[in-house]
């Protein structure tokens, strides 16, 4: 059956033979040497201190999980930090992540918690349409190398500078998105990417990183000044995030 077509079930672990297979999934999709790997006693914790453990699976097979930890803001305020999440390459572009996203967001809701974080790389495009415009995430923060370098092949050698994206996730904004309600561009500034950015990351990482270093510069630029990048637009050539003030 087509990844597209499959019936994928979620749910929620709590088992040791659980996490035994989202360790599995990170040495698959990230390709992570062992010393890089989040531990199985690590999602115990996380199963039992307030965050939450998922998995998708097809039949037996998980095959997507993610996973996010209690946090507190410096004034008090709780939040979940969505560490991770992952999809095997087979069954990407079935909207596995964006399920998974919303689960964890029906868990926190439940709990009373208002804001979901995580980080991305926004040189990953389709990561950054699915935050932004299909979850109505923003984004107003930008971390230069936030996990240091790493031996998986998606990273590219690269520093792994980051934005951080909000989801807010009981917000005006974020329920019309997830609605399908039309919003309108404020848009007062424009940061692209090439669109073949991952093929230029694999053959030339020198390029790759001139651009990284760049728009990277712009963002947190951006960010200094108030505004926050709240929509994306996806073009045959370009990737690019659209920023507006917020306050």
């Amino acid at each position: 059956m087509a990844a597209s077509q499959a019936v994928i079930e979620i749910r929620q672990l709590h088992q040791l033979a659980e996490f035994e297979d989202v360790l599995r999934l990170q040495k698959v999709i990230w390709g992570f040497a062992d010393v890089e790997l989040l531990p199985v006693r690590f999602l115990v914790v996380v199963s039992r201190i307030g965050g939450h453990v998922f998995g998708a699976y097809h039949g037996a097979e998980m095959i997507a999980f993610c996973f996010a930890i209690p946090g507190i803001k410096p004034t008090g305020k709780s939040y979940l930090h969505s560490h991770m999440l992952g999809v095997l390459p087979a069954y990407h572009n079935a909207g596995i992540g964006r399920r998974l996203k919303l689960r964890q967001r029906e868990d926190a809701l439940a709990r009373g918690i208002e804001l979901i974080e995580w980080t991305f790389d926004p040189m990953e495009l389709k990561n950054a349409f699915l935050n932004i415009e299909k979850l109505g995430a923003i984004v107003r923060r930008y971390h230069e190398n936030q996990y240091g370098h790493t031996a998986s092949p998606l990273h590219g050698g690269l520093p792994t500078d980051r934005c951080y994206a909000e989801w807010w996730i009981n917000s005006p904004r974020v329920r019309k998105i997830l609605a399908g309600e039309p919003r309108p561009s404020n848009a007062v500034e424009r940061v692209s990417y090439p669109a073949d950015i991952a093929r230029i990351r694999r053959e030339d990482p020198v390029q790759a990183r001139t651009i990284q270093k760049a728009n990277g510069e712009r963002l947190r630029r951006a960010f200094e000044q108030g505004l926050a990048a709240t929509g994306f637009e996806r073009g045959d050539t370009e990737g690019t995030y659209l920023l507006e003030p917020w306050s």
